[in-house]
């Protein structure tokens, strides 16, 4: 039982909800932080108690001790850890705050190594894993994103780190994902995306949350562990595309 739990950071919206709802599907046990309120689509598994939910700041360490003590306690330990939460500005660099900075920072990359120390003990008695979300930001940029493209860059290093010093008893991956339309059903069906878009992937389409929702489910589902330290790129083969201007 202790292996059907898992834990999302960031899980009220976008990659980090279909990941739950993924899980969930799966009966799994999900714990989760976030900001916002625990949406209506998932209060009907919390009254099941099938999720713990703690509302807050990923960077809180009393709200995220909060959760990972009542794992521990009410569902007897932790089988996974998916680090998802994530916040987007794009700031000229001379514009850009040394307070804004470090809130990117904090939240994209601190708050994965808060989560990390606070779950390992936990991970290592079930032998579990950790699946970092990071991005093909990490490896490529667009103007104004120092600090988004450096939290990034930190995630894909934070995870090779921790899979050389948690290992063998805990596997730790990363995934990339690339343009994934995130937005929400209503914005959707208002503004939908054009066919240029879509074909700027050679997968045919932009990517959607349940894409990423669906291999982090595989990389923590595998039975025989093998793969760890990895940082695998999910973006319709986006990056792999060559583009000339004419």
């Amino acid at each position: 039982m202790q292996k059907k739990t898992v834990l999302i950071t960031g899980a009220s919206s976008g990659i980090g909800l279909a990941t739950s709802q993924r899980f969930l599907a799966a009966q799994y046990r999900v714990g989760i932080i976030d900001k916002d309120p625990l949406p209506e689509v998932l209060k009907l598994y919390e009254k099941e108690g099938r999720i713990l939910f703690v509302q807050g700041e990923a960077t809180d360490e009393q709200a995220a001790t909060r959760l990972v003590n009542r794992m521990n306690q009410e569902w007897r330990g932790i089988g996974a850890l998916v680090n998802n939460v994530g916040i987007f500005k794009k700031v000229p660099l001379t514009e850009l705050s040394l307070k804004a900075w470090r809130e990117i920072l904090d939240t994209n990359l601190t708050s994965y190594f808060l989560f990390a120390k606070l779950c390992v003990e936990s991970l290592k008695a079930s032998h579990g894993c950790i699946v970092n979300i990071a991005s093909t930001r990490a490896l490529q940029s667009e103007a104004d994103t120092e600090a988004y493209a450096t939290s990034k860059g930190g995630i894909v290093a934070l995870t090779h780190a921790l899979a050389i010093s948690l290992g063998p008893d805990v596997r730790v991956n990363c995934i990339s994902p690339g343009w994934i339309d995130t937005r929400d059903a209503s914005t959707k069906k208002q503004e939908p995306l054009k066919p240029s878009d879509h074909q700027q992937h050679p997968a045919g389409r932009v990517g959607e949350p349940e894409d990423v929702a669906e291999f982090v489910h595989w990389l923590v589902d595998q039975q025989k562990g093998f793969i760890t330290g990895q940082n695998f790129i999910l973006d319709g083969g986006m990056t792999r595309k060559m583009i000339y201007e004419e």
